[in-house]
């Protein structure tokens, strides 16, 4: 079961990569007034038939196929590595990071630029701050350490993110963003996807913490820097494995049905739940459901055999 559903996957993914080569008749976004609704099998011009607006069926299943992969997976890929590191930092320090003031002016700063946050000039005056600090201070002077409870704050913010459905938030924020990009879409997904990911790597760093080879790591002197990037996290990352298909197979879903209710992509990029929304339009046309349904759910049902079998 575990090689069907693994061969289906790279099936899709090898169509994705291959969708702009590939000698397709018509382009998914093209229609073709003379052909509307047009059953499969019926001519030979276009094989799947027509969606309602006159777009090939099989353009947009394997322009679609590209969408599903090219914005699920490195939006999963991007939500475990933020996950990780945050969970990770979290799980390992707890509440007792402590460094020097240069560093939080910088990074506060940074933060406050990037997020567009009100009077984004103020951001940039506190991270000139920071430099400022960081390369005029003595070398061998009195330093200030500023201590921030790292663990309260990643939790916060991820319990924050939990409180509302993934669907709800990621629906709120594009359809008053007045839609997305491709990549915008992206970009929402991970950074509304973290907290998952995070929960997983910072139960078992906490349990990694105190295991002897962390305790003997310390006790030879080694930085506590070090010990986290080389031997705890790791050991501490181990969850995703099997987690990564789940959030992949979540994002898909989530896409799908974003794309389904008009929200997510732009209409010039195809996907399979804007072919599948197309229903709604001409209920005659089965095909415009069938076809982008059966691989969704096959998609879907392959990544949670992976997943099991991760697991075991």
């Amino acid at each position: 079961m575990q090689k069907a559903a693994a061969a289906w996957l790279s099936l899709l993914a090898l169509v994705a990569v291959a969708a702009p080569l590939l000698p397709l008749p018509y382009q998914p976004n093209v229609p073709d007034l003379a052909h509307v609704a047009q059953a499969p099998l019926t001519s030979g011009q276009h094989w799947l038939g027509t969606d309602p607006q006159g777009l090939d069926v099989l353009s947009l299943l394997v322009y679609g196929s590209h969408t599903a992969v090219f914005i699920t997976f490195p939006a999963a890929m991007i939500a475990a590595v933020v996950g990780g590191v945050l969970g990770g930092a979290a799980g390992f320090w707890g509440n007792r990071v402590r460094a020097d003031a240069a560093y939080w002016l910088l990074a506060t700063g940074a933060a406050w630029w990037v997020l567009h946050l009100p009077v984004p000039e103020l951001g940039l005056l506190v991270a000139a701050g920071g430099l400022a600090r960081l390369f005029l201070r003595p070398r061998h002077g009195s330093t200030y350490n500023a201590s921030v409870p790292l663990d309260a704050a990643v939790m916060g913010v991820a319990t924050a993110l939990d409180t509302i459905p993934h669907l709800v938030l990621v629906l709120a924020i594009a359809a008053g963003a007045g839609g997305v990009s491709a990549s915008g879409l992206l970009a929402l997904l991970a950074l509304t996807a973290w907290p998952t990911p995070a929960r997983l790597v910072r139960a078992q760093m906490l349990r990694t913490r105190a295991l002897p080879f962390t305790e003997a790591a310390q006790a030879a002197g080694i930085s506590t820097w070090r010990i986290w990037l080389k031997h705890a996290i790791p050991h501490a990352i181990s969850p995703l494995r099997a987690a990564f298909p789940l959030s992949i197979a979540r994002l898909l879903g989530l896409e799908s049905t974003l794309s389904f209710l008009g929200v997510g992509l732009p209409p010039e990029v195809a996907s399979w739940g804007r072919l599948m929304a197309s229903f709604r339009y001409d209920t005659s046309t089965w095909w415009a459901f069938a076809f982008p349904m059966t691989l969704l759910a096959s998609s879907l049902l392959s990544l949670y055999i992976l997943s099991s079998v991760r697991r075991r």
